[in-house]
């Protein structure tokens, strides 16, 4: 055999050898973001103070939640001074807002005095299915299944907006991720899904069949336990009844994904029209279980899409 012909096999069989001897890339189970407002100063103190506000969060221009934020102390930690989180978000609780490649996360905070000088912390990584170490020294080391790692840091007086891009391969796939975004709506979309608003409130009655089947596929709640327990049923013998905020509070807002918010201007979308009915549920297990299935079934804000159809469906 020519020897060209001998070295170019023998090249191929290094790049072979290589290729398949190299570790395989890390893969990303999840991702993680912290966000802290704070006063102090975290490269000399081991103690800061939490700012008190409201974080409004949102996923993809789809508001996700509020958090309240108290004054209180928290830690700076590690030797990267790491601070403790006041909000702690991760991709696989962010469920169907969630897309599979590339998202946006977005938190506005609004601080309770919007004249203190304070500083807006952001710190994100990636959760992998592989443990890498660091050597800090002889004898010393640390592991981690972190990577990625980031920080945003900057000073600030009353509102801020944090936003960070992440890739999310590790998404699960909704069918309405790939519906058309809705642009915009008629007088006769809004009737409907006001309609749909007060037809799910007014579904919470014996023998709770439109319940039941508005709750399947609810992650982490088992329908048959609920049924077991009968406490919805128990709920509504306290006298639990829900209400829907009044038409002229609802904002109905297009966000420029198939998902439309339906939401209070104020407050909640739904409550109870009694709330201290609840306290007259006295078995703690079964107070638990309907306020766990009452959350899930009347949230803050309501995600509808549109189907390819023509058909509005709330979404989850």
């Amino acid at each position: 055999m020519p020897r060209p012909l001998l070295r170019i096999i023998a090249l191929l069989l290094h790049a072979i050898c290589i290729a398949s001897c190299l570790p395989a890339a890390a893969a990303v189970l999840n991702v993680e973001f912290n966000f802290t407002p704070y006063t102090g100063d975290a490269a000399k103190s081991d103690q800061l103070e939490s700012v008190p506000g409201k974080a409004t969060i949102y996923v993809n221009n789809l508001p996700f939640a509020e958090q309240e934020i108290q004054k209180q102390s928290i830690l700076v930690m590690f030797d990267d001074r790491q601070i403790s989180p006041a909000v702690w978000i991760t991709g696989s609780g962010l469920g169907g807002a969630l897309r599979k490649g590339k998202n946006r996360l977005r938190i506005e905070f609004e601080p309770t005095d919007p004249k203190l000088a304070y500083r807006a912390h952001l710190r994100w990584s990636s959760v992998t299915d592989q443990v890498t170490r660091t050597e800090n020294g002889p004898g010393r080391g640390s592991e981690t299944n972190m990577a990625d790692q980031g920080k945003e840091d900057k000073p600030a007086k009353g509102r801020v907006v944090l936003e960070r891009e992440f890739m999310a391969d590790f998404a699960t796939e909704r069918p309405w991720h790939k519906y058309p975004p809705v642009t915009q709506l008629s007088d006769a979309d809004r009737q409907t899904l006001m309609q749909m608003v007060s037809e799910r409130a007014a579904s919470f009655k014996p023998d709770f069949s439109a319940v039941y089947s508005q709750l399947a596929g609810v992650e982490n709640l088992r329908v048959d336990e609920v049924k077991k327990l009968k406490c919805l049923d128990k709920a509504y013998a306290a006298g639990v009844r829900i209400k829907v905020a009044a038409a002229d509070q609802v904002d109905i807002v297009v966000t420029g994904n198939p998902e439309v918010v339906v939401q209070a201007k104020t407050g909640q979308l739904f409550g109870p029209t009694d709330p201290r009915s609840f306290e007259r549920i006295k078995d703690s297990k079964v107070q638990m279980c309907a306020g766990f299935t009452l959350a899930a079934l009347y949230p803050q804000r309501m995600l509808v899409v549109r189907t390819p159809a023509g058909k509005w469906e709330v979404v989850r």
